[in-house]
């Protein structure tokens, strides 16, 4: 953790916002995604779905923001490094998806821990070698996480205006 990065504690920016919708989408039904996980809204997973429920649009808002929060806060815990708006956004989209643990043992988090900003940014999408890296679901490559990892990749990247 630190400090420096405290003011980023509990904001959900309309860019994090953004990047969750435009990557899970908005399913009021609740569905089980890829990996078999339960879920709905936009992307929001967890033992109170109830799957026989049609959500509403203010309760899919709620998970969102709250989901995000959630994920924010934990990758405030695990980065040790000052960081901006962008990486603090991509890494927190990331978390949302593979989940804080796995995001924080990540080799994106372990390499901007050790100071090296554009290269953790990389991570997200590749390892050194260049292979794709969170990019697989039971074993299976899938072209849609890609997708996604690159444009945490570029986000993360982007200069803070």
């Amino acid at each position: 953790m630190n400090n420096a990065n405290k003011w980023l504690l509990g904001v959900v920016s309309a860019s994090a916002i953004a990047g969750a919708s435009l990557w899970e989408g908005t399913r009021y039904v609740p569905y089980k995604d890829i990996g078999g996980v339960p879920t709905v809204c936009q992307g929001h997973t967890g033992r109170d779905i109830d799957m026989s429920k049609v959500y509403t649009r203010e309760e899919c808002k709620t998970f969102l923001i709250n989901d995000l929060k959630k994920h924010n806060k934990g990758i405030y815990q695990c980065v040790n490094v000052p960081i901006n708006q962008n990486e603090f956004d991509a890494y927190t989209l990331f978390a949302f998806n593979v989940g804080v643990a796995a995001a924080c043992k990540s080799g994106a988090i372990t390499t901007l821990n050790s100071g090296k900003h554009k290269e953790a940014c990389s991570r997200l999408a590749t390892a050194p070698n260049g292979q794709p890296v969170w990019s697989y679901v039971d074993g299976k490559y899938v072209q849609g996480l890609q997708n996604r990892r690159q444009w945490e990749k570029a986000l993360c990247l982007k200069p803070v205006q």
